[in-house]
């Protein structure tokens, strides 16, 4: 039996599922890693703020009810109806839930209590659960001929915030407005759906996004507090 305790915990603006990014680095999320004792201790942290990016090594927490082992998947980027075997994606059906993302290093703080790690570009849910961390080795770890077949960027489409959107905005940051805007316009939605006038409604922090996805773009039809 092999047990792993977690080292800290995500704290995030992607409170659920829907609307996160599919990899990291596609939005510069803000996030935090909160890592208690006994791994709060400098010691542990020097030299890490030498390196510009971290791998983030971690728990599929969000996996509810069937999400168990499944040999094979439907990635989104193949319009989630097209199968493939589930180490040929990053799926959460895998057999041991474990996912990986390089992510940007802002800093690192430390407290009385906790360690706490500042990142940009997370591609996780809220209270995810850190295995471990690594530096991000950039004449290894990054490989110029590599291929990955399938797994390209998406087209992303221009978000218009319409009113009463444009109105509620004011008590957006900048910073968050413009994440917002990055993740609808990857187009959150599953690619299956293709209903101009369906209305969703994505969490990010403490509101709630309502937009609609058209032919020639995104727009924002609401924006209220949570």
């Amino acid at each position: 039996m092999i047990h792993f305790s977690p080292i800290g915990l995500l704290h995030s603006p992607l409170v659920e599922k829907f609307g996160i990014p599919r990899q990291a680095n596609l939005v510069p999320i803000h996030a935090q890693i909160h890592c208690p004792a006994p791994y709060h201790t400098s010691e542990a942290w020097t030299g890490l703020a030498e390196f510009s990016h971290i791998w983030l090594l971690w728990h599929f927490n969000g996996n509810k009810g069937t999400a168990t082992y499944r040999p094979l998947v439907r990635p989104p980027r193949l319009g989630g109806n097209t199968t493939t075997g589930v180490f040929a994606s990053r799926s959460m059906y895998r057999p041991n839930p474990i996912g990986l993302s390089a992510v940007k290093l802002l800093g690192v703080e430390h407290t009385a209590t906790h360690t706490i790690v500042h990142t940009e570009g997370a591609d996780l849910l809220h209270g995810t659960p850190i295995l471990d961390i690594k530096p991000y080795i950039a004449y290894s770890d990054a490989i110029a001929s590599a291929n990955q077949v399938y797994a390209q960027p998406s087209n992303q489409l221009p978000v218009q915030w319409l009113l009463p959107a444009c109105s509620s905005t004011y008590s957006l940051t900048p910073h968050d407005k413009h994440c917002i805007e990055l993740l609808l316009s990857q187009q959150p939605q599953p690619a299956y759906h293709n209903n101009p006038a369906r209305v969703y409604g994505m969490r990010y922090a403490n509101v709630n996004v309502r937009f609609m996805v058209l032919a020639h773009g995104i727009n924002v039809v609401d924006i209220t507090s949570i």
